[in-house]
């Protein structure tokens, strides 16, 4: 997909900013989500892309905390068969920081069965999971950025009904950009505008 189809959004009121395809929908009001989540979707490709605000989890060490991340959400969704496929290591974003202190990021790449909804197992899809975990410390929060790709849609699941079952089409094959690449995309491009959105004192 053309860079054209890409556009800087406006998350949390505008406080954050980050840049992804246009062709996602912000789908936060509909679904009534946490005010600590901004929820963005391809109901095309029932694909989707999470940006989550949570309290630093100081207990967790910067190496392989989004792979922690990842465990928890799995345990969240109460999924099946996870896997972590790769993690990164440990680097700065000198392009994200608040008083000189950059933020800290972490990534990693998983594989997980899980259900939509209040469908049971036996409705799991087989999706791939990108979760980065931006660490502002000195506002005490850790940021979830997680994209959602399914791999093998089960013909019990909800999402059947709109991207069909079985294997799902590349996205190249349906001129979209790969899920991998708007991931990294949306890290990559993530901005604080105004760090009072974490109560700090700019």
């Amino acid at each position: 997909m053309s860079e054209d189809f890409n556009t800087q959004r406006a998350l949390f009121g505008g406080a954050i900013t980050s840049t992804f395809p246009l062709h996602f929908q912000d789908v936060s009001t509909i679904r009534q989500v946490p005010d600590h989540q901004e929820v963005f979707v391809d109901p095309t490709r029932d694909e989707s892309l999470i940006f989550e605000l949570l309290d630093l989890k100081a207990d967790v060490p910067d190496q392989g905390s989004a792979s922690w991340f990842l465990q928890d959400l799995a345990n969240e969704q109460d999924a099946e068969g996870t896997m972590v496929l790769e993690q990164s290591r440990v680097f700065q974003a000198d392009g994200l920081q608040y008083r000189n202190t950059p933020a800290v990021v972490t990534t990693a790449t998983g594989q997980m069965g899980i259900s939509k909804g209040r469908q049971g197992r036996e409705a799991q899809n087989i999706v791939k999971v990108y979760l980065g975990n931006l660490r502002l410390k000195e506002v005490g929060t850790d940021v979830l950025i997680t994209a959602y790709e399914p791999m093998l849609i089960n013909p019990l699941s909800e999402s059947a009904t709109t991207v069909g079952a079985g294997l799902a089409v590349p996205a190249a094959q349906s001129g979209c950009m790969p899920m991998a690449e708007v991931f990294k995309l949306a890290v990559s491009c993530f901005k604080v505008n105004d760090w009072s959105l974490f109560d700090a004192v700019a």
